[in-house]
């Protein structure tokens, strides 16, 4: 098991094992990142942006878009540094919207690699990690799994 707060550059495939454990800094939630990315995607729901209209739904407050979130969630783990310079592809990636997130929420990433097959046509292998975006109540907002391809160390 590997806690990574500020882990080192570049993870190569043979760094990788089942049952590593990586989890990100936090994050704050701002009603700027909201109105900046709802610009940027153009979705101007008023579950994001009217905050009378929003008083009326079950939420009862404006909330983060679902893929900002997981957007941020994917900046956090870029910071640990773990895929600078050896991640190749990106393969996909499943995901489960649980909770909603609300302005002034801190989420960070928990990650738990859960397969490793070294690629028989491309330079790399193929990493699988179950990952939760955990909000600072300990609710999992999102969850689900991704894959990449991560280079071989260098000969």
């Amino acid at each position: 098991m590997r806690y990574t707060p500020q882990g080192p550059m570049g993870y190569y495939f043979e760094d990788c094992a089942v049952g590593d454990v990586h989890i990100t800094a936090g994050r704050t939630i701002t009603e700027a990142d909201i109105v900046n990315f709802g610009g940027i995607i153009g979705d101007y729901n008023p579950i994001h942006f009217d905050a009378e209209y929003v008083k009326g739904t079950f939420f009862g407050q404006r909330i983060a878009h679902g893929m900002l979130t997981l957007s941020f969630a994917t900046g956090l783990v870029n910071q640990l540094g773990a895929n600078m310079k050896t991640i190749l592809a990106f393969k996909g990636l499943e995901f489960e919207f649980r909770a909603p997130v609300f302005i002034g929420d801190t989420i960070h990433v928990e990650m738990t690699t859960t397969e490793t097959r070294r690629s028989g046509k491309l330079p790399g292998g193929w990493v699988t990690q179950q990952v939760q975006i955990i909000k600072q109540d300990g609710t999992v907002v999102q969850q689900g799994q991704w894959s990449a391809l991560i280079a071989l160390r260098p000969e």
